[in-house]
């Protein structure tokens, strides 16, 4: 499947309104808290794989902030969104910028889509200054609740996701293009139903509460194995 404007408008974290306090917009805004909080107030901030445009918008006041992203039907949409963002086209795999040039670099859900996936956090390593930040989100195989789901794991459902790897991988991935890692966590257990015969909006609650306090809190807390991510906070040494 390509990603064009078809993939945009129906895959999950798209295919809903943008309002206020929908799942999209608290993981949207969950993640600028990690970039405010761990990044350095005005310098240069880059979202890799910045889909529409949200996440690295919200950014703006706050960072110098570039977007850039494969689809060129997304990058206009994120042009029409914000014109204090940076955007442009281009690959994770071949970054056009200069060694040193960011002091935080996001990439939420993208890693896995990519067939060289390690090619392009080398990349990510050559453009994050020393000190720098790297946030990154990928897909969990090692999820406690991963062999409840089987075949219908939410990580399973994308066609795309071409480079699904281990926890240990992607830590080995990211220690090996020059990060120390500072935080490792999860998101919760957002994908309900779990269990059979019991109603969908029960189990989100009580398997959903403990990620919704985190995204709410935007204080990670979460073990590595407590959710359908994993959450990689790394500094460049």
């Amino acid at each position: 499947m390509p990603f064009d404007e078809k993939y945009f408008s129906t895959h999950t974290y798209a295919n809903i309104t943008f309002a206020k306090y929908s799942m999209y917009w608290w993981s949207n805004r969950f993640y600028a808290i990690l970039a405010r909080r761990y990044g350095r107030r005005g310098a240069r901030l880059l979202e890799v794989g910045s889909g529409m445009g949200h996440l690295v918008d919200q950014l703006s006041a706050a960072f110098e902030a570039y977007g850039m992203d494969l689809n060129h039907w997304a990058v206009k949409q994120s042009k029409a969104l914000s014109d204090q963002v940076l955007f442009q086209t281009a690959s994770a795999q071949e970054l056009p910028y200069k060694n040193g040039a960011f002091n935080v670099v996001i990439i939420k859900h993208i890693a896995e889509h990519l067939p060289d996936p390690a090619k392009a956090i080398r990349e990510i390593g050559r453009v994050t200054e020393k000190n720098g930040i790297l946030i990154l989100a990928v897909p969990n195989l090692d999820s406690l609740l991963k062999p409840w789901k089987g075949d219908k794991w939410i990580g399973y459902q994308d066609p795309t996701h071409i480079s699904l790897k281990e926890p240990r991988e992607w830590l080995q991935i990211i220690q090996s293009a020059g990060y120390e890692l500072e935080r490792v966590s999860s998101d919760g257990f957002w994908d309900a139903p779990y269990i059979r015969f019991v109603p969908k909006q029960v189990q989100k609650l009580f398997f959903g509460s403990l990620g919704g306090l985190q995204a709410i809190s935007g204080v990670v807390f979460l073990p590595m194995t407590w959710g359908e991510s994993i959450i990689v906070i790394a500094r460049k040494k």
